[in-house]
């Protein structure tokens, strides 16, 4: 397993048909499980493995994966942040998100960052690693129990900005914080969060993030 930290020359594809993967998870046990059950599959080769977005689409670039599997849920660079990085900056590399809480809204948010699968980690191995081969394939792969309950979930009535605003505030960010992150003015970030509470009906803003987290909005 190549290590995506490591300087040198950019890897290339495997002509062996080989299907190449970054993996990124931010739990260290998990991902060296994941990692080690995958590369005991034949035909693929975990490349990278990670432990925080931000280095996502910098090795994704350098090590040219088939397909990126991704937890919903990283330090830095979100998955879903990421996936949609990646379809802009390295189209042919799909993406397959993970997620351990099967939240609708973020099924929703991946789709929309045109993620290529959605799988709960708790899947046996073996449906994985088929989830990885048929996303590999160009095909579709979601979950279709967390499919049927997304289509009974309401819209999120939250802008994209309000939803990065909001992310970022239930991440521990303070308001100075937001702003500097994302070069706005402080005056802009608290109408983003005002907005937010009362679109969600939100007591304060630790409420809207609460309700906001419950439906996967953020």
């Amino acid at each position: 397993m190549a290590d995506a930290s490591a300087d040198g020359p950019d890897e290339k594809r495997s002509a062996s048909g080989t299907i190449r993967i970054l993996l990124a998870e931010d739990v260290a046990l998990l991902r060296g499980a994941l990692a080690g059950l995958l590369d005991l599959e034949p035909d693929l080769e975990v490349v990278a493995e990670l432990g925080s977005g931000d280095a996502i689409v910098r090795a994704a670039l350098r090590l040219q994966p088939d397909v990126a599997v991704l937890d919903v849920d990283l330090p830095g660079m979100d998955g879903v942040t990421a996936a949609a990085e990646l379809h802009q900056r390295l189209p042919e590399c799909r993406v397959l998100i993970l997620t351990g809480l099967g939240r609708p809204g973020d099924l929703r948010r991946a789709l929309d960052a045109h993620a290529h699968g959605f799988v709960l980690k708790d899947v046996p191995p073996a449906e994985l690693a088929a989830a990885i081969r048929r996303v590999a394939a160009g095909e579709q792969v979601v979950d279709p129990q967390l499919a049927l309950v997304a289509l009974r979930q309401p819209e999120s009535p939250l802008t994209p900005r309000e939803a990065q605003v909001l992310r970022l505030a239930a991440e521990g960010a303070d308001v100075d914080d937001i702003a500097l992150v994302l070069g706005l003015t402080v005056g802009t970030v608290r109408n983003y969060l005002a907005s937010c509470i009362t679109k969600l009906n939100a007591r304060n803003r630790i409420d809207a993030v609460r309700i906001a987290g419950d439906f996967g909005w953020v």
